[in-house]
């Protein structure tokens, strides 16, 4: 055995976990947008009084759906929910 096989066998023995890695992750990534997509449907069930508790409106419901299937939407709805939290806080803030 040459050093150049020795070489190409042992990458391709170290490539294999990394690759499982991958797979893996990417099961899990789509496993956890899918029970997300769930919850964020539920969202769609509440009352425009339940979605304003929550800080949310049923239009930032109609944006965040726009995300593609991999995509998360309940990232973007904690994004808008922040967003908005701390314009009242600012607003607030120039009140007082």
């Amino acid at each position: 055995m040459t050093t150049i096989d020795f070489a190409t066998e042992t990458t391709r023995i170290t490539s294999r976990p990394a690759v499982a890695m991958r797979v893996a992750n990417a099961a899990f990534n789509f496993y956890r947008a899918w029970k997300n997509r769930r919850a964020f449907y539920r969202l769609g069930e509440m009352s425009d009084a339940e979605l304003a508790d929550i800080g949310l409106t049923r239009a930032d419901l109609y944006v965040a759906i726009d995300v593609p299937f991999g995509r998360d939407p309940t990232v973007i709805l904690r994004e808008i929910a922040s967003d908005r939290v701390e314009t009242i806080e600012d607003i607030a803030r120039k009140v007082a």
